[in-house]
């Protein structure tokens, strides 16, 4: 039981919660990274350069190849799938990838600035005891 327990406090602990909560919002910024790329970003970018869709560039490496004969015939050749290197896939990413990491960039800049500004606040002094008080209030009154 005890086992129970410590599973519990551990799992209920700040920065499991913390660290959830941040993998699920990461996942819905996420779909929204890709879809700001994808149905924003690259439609103005494809007709800036002669309308092409960057999703579909790929450098084909050996074409796609159909059926030929009858499947179970002597002379039956399978289909072959394309190969293809999906380049601009991969383009794509790199711009999810570039805006996600300058959204991070831009969030930790604006966090640093506010601790730097919590830092360089100066903090009131703490008022010095009441025996202290006393003592300089006799020994202004002895210098008079």
């Amino acid at each position: 039981m005890s086992m129970l327990k410590e599973f519990r406090d551990f799992a209920m602990k700040g920065n499991v919660v913390d660290l959830a909560v941040g993998v699920i919002i990461g996942a819905a910024f996420g779909t929204i990274v890709s879809s700001l790329v994808d149905d924003i970003v690259m439609p103005p970018i494809g007709l800036l350069l002669a309308g092409i869709d960057f999703s579909t560039l790929k450098l084909i490496i050996q074409q796609a190849a159909p059926a030929v004969g009858t499947e179970g015939a002597a002379d039956f050749v399978a289909a072959k799938p394309e190969v293809a290197i999906a380049y601009g896939k991969f383009i794509n990413a790199a711009i999810k990838f570039i805006i996600v990491a300058w959204v991070l960039f831009m969030i930790i800049k604006a966090m640093n600035t506010m601790k730097k500004a919590e830092e360089a606040a100066p903090a009131a002094p703490a008022a010095p005891p009441e025996d202290i008080v006393l003592l300089r209030e006799i020994r202004d009154a002895l210098k008079k």
